[in-house]
Order: C-alpha cells, then sequence, then structure tokens
C-alpha cells in the first residue's frame, strides 16, 4: 500500500496510476481518494498521470490525533507533490478538498503547478462573520458536530440520502450504490478528524489565498448545491482570482463529480488541455 511519511510523522496513502501529465485530487470531507474513481479511471485513459491521496485521519491515512487542520491539510499535499517529484501538475478539489488546493498553490507556491479545478468548493469562507454576513451560521455547523458526536453512522448515512447528492429534491431517484459508498468511505475515517474537520472547511478563510493565485483556476459549481451555497462560495470566489473562469450547471448537487461525472470529466479535459 503506498504512503508517504510527512514530516510530522503521518503516514499517507495514496493512488498513483498511468503516465504523463499528472493531475492530482484532493477529495471532500469525510470521504477518501475512492471518491474520485469515476475521474481516476476517465483520467488515465486518457492518457494522464491520476495521483489522488486520503487526507490524514480520512481513508486508510494515520488516523492521527492533531493537525486538522488547512495549514497541516496543505503541507501534507506539499509533502506528497515534492515526494513524487511533481512538475506541471493540475491540481484539482471537490468541497473541503477545494480548500486544500487554494491553500496548497497560496502557501506553497506555484513552482510546481500548472493549472487548478475547484468543484463546489469551500472557499472563500463558508461561516458567517461581520466580514462576511453571507454566510451560513456557526450554529449549523456546530449541529453538524453534534450530530456526528451523537452517531456518526445514522449521520453518515443521512447526509448521502438526502442534500449531498440532491436525493432529497422532488423527481431525484436515490441511488442506493451512492449511499452505500459515502457511507463505507465515511466510516474507514477517524471521528476525530471528521469531528475537527469541520471546524477546518467552514471557518478557514481563503480570501487572501485565492488573490495570491496567478495560474488558471477553473471554478465549478452547481446551483442547486445544498453543502455548499453558490452563493457564498464560487460567485464570490471566482472574481478574487487572477486567471479564474466560473461554470455554473444548473440544478446539479454537490457530489456532482459523481451524480454527473460525464459532463464534470469532459469539462475538466476541456480546461487541462486548453
Amino acid at each position: 500500500m503506498p504512503t508517504i511519511t510527512t514530516p510530522d510523522g503521518v503516514e499517507i496513502f495514496y493512488q498513483d496510476w498511468g503516465t504523463g501529465q499528472p493531475i492530482v485530487f484532493s477529495h471532500g470531507w469525510p470521504l477518501s481518494s475512492d471518491d474520485w474513481d469515476a475521474q481516476m479511471l476517465f483520467f488515465v485513459r486518457q492518457g494522464f498521470r491520476v495521483i489522488a491521496h486520503d487526507r490524514r485521519g480520512h481513508g486508510r491515512s494515520s488516523h492521527v490525533a492533531t493537525g486538522h487542520d488547512m495549514d497541516h491539510y496543505a503541507a501534507d499535499l506539499a509533502a506528497l507533490t515534492d515526494h513524487l517529484d511533481l512538475h506541471d501538475a493540475v491540481h484539482i478539489g471537490h468541497s473541503t478538498g477545494g480548500g486544500e488546493v487554494v491553500h496548497y498553490i497560496a502557501q506553497h507556491g506555484e513552482s510546481r503547478v500548472a493549472k487548478a479545478a475547484i468543484l463546489a468548493a469551500v472557499p472563500p469562507l463558508m461561516v458567517q462573520t461581520d466580514a462576511n454576513p453571507g454566510g451560513l451560521p456557526l450554529a449549523v455547523f456546530e449541529d453538524l458536530q453534534a450530530q456526528l458526536a451523537a452517531n456518526r453512522s445514522e449521520f453518515y448515512l443521512a447526509l448521502p440520502s438526502g442534500p449531498f447528492y440532491g436525493f432529497n429534491r422532488d423527481g431525484v431517484e436515490p441511488r442506493e450504490a451512492l449511499i452505500r459508498n459515502w457511507w463505507r468511505q465515511g466510516m474507514m475515517g477517524s471521528a476525530l478528524a471528521h469531528y475537527e474537520g469541520i471546524v477546518a472547511f467552514s471557518q478557514t478563510d481563503f480570501t487572501e489565498d485565492l488573490r495570491k493565485i496567478t495560474v488558471p483556476v477553473l471554478v465549478l459549481h452547481g446551483d442547486d448545491d445544498q453543502i455548499v451555497p453558490i452563493a457564498d462560495s464560487a460567485l464570490l470566489s471566482a472574481p478574487l482570482l487572477k486567471n479564474g473562469t466560473l461554470k455554473v450547471y444548473e440544478g446539479f448537487p454537490h457530489g456532482m463529480p459523481t451524480t454527473h461525472a460525464d459532463v464534470i470529466n469532459a469539462d475538466l479535459l476541456e480546461f487541462i488541455r486548453a
């Protein structure tokens, strides 16, 4: 099982397939690199090298008690790219992974990076503050933590069964296999990492990170995202980027890389090859 060890001693599991220009995928909370199956298989067949890791405390990476914050997430990603000596890489992040990608590029530099794409991503800031009045109240995220602490297994069935994939919308047929796979990935990780990760994805302010980035960045978001509302994320992030492109999908849910993989993959491929 391929792993690297970070400077603070955490083993990070990763998948690395194919040859060619590298594409590095950063997954959402509370999942794992397996959530990128549809993208990894598609892009390796298009002649790219595809790499995805399990975030610390998630999936098959070390279930450590510390470092469940965006600084460590970005540093772990930097350690992976250094270890694999990646150059001209395209970084793609979904949800929390989008924040990880933005923070990594801004904090660790662009020397290894060609482009980036953030999908249904949490930047610039999810939580409501005086400076971010359109954000979600802190109580929303505290409630997520309370549900996780009360019964993580039930919580991890309810979320994908409803708003994550939009299965709570009229006329949308739930797909049981997706729900079970979401639950499987979530339960592989550490409850502590997931509990503290809610703070990381909701309270990290990425505003200055976005302003620092100069490489081309594609911002993709569904306008029916019930997890990361588009008005408080993509519509604010794209104007902060020096070289950003925004694409909005009508009716797409938060989990669109899975539910609409054919559309997302085609748009990512066009962006990468442009």
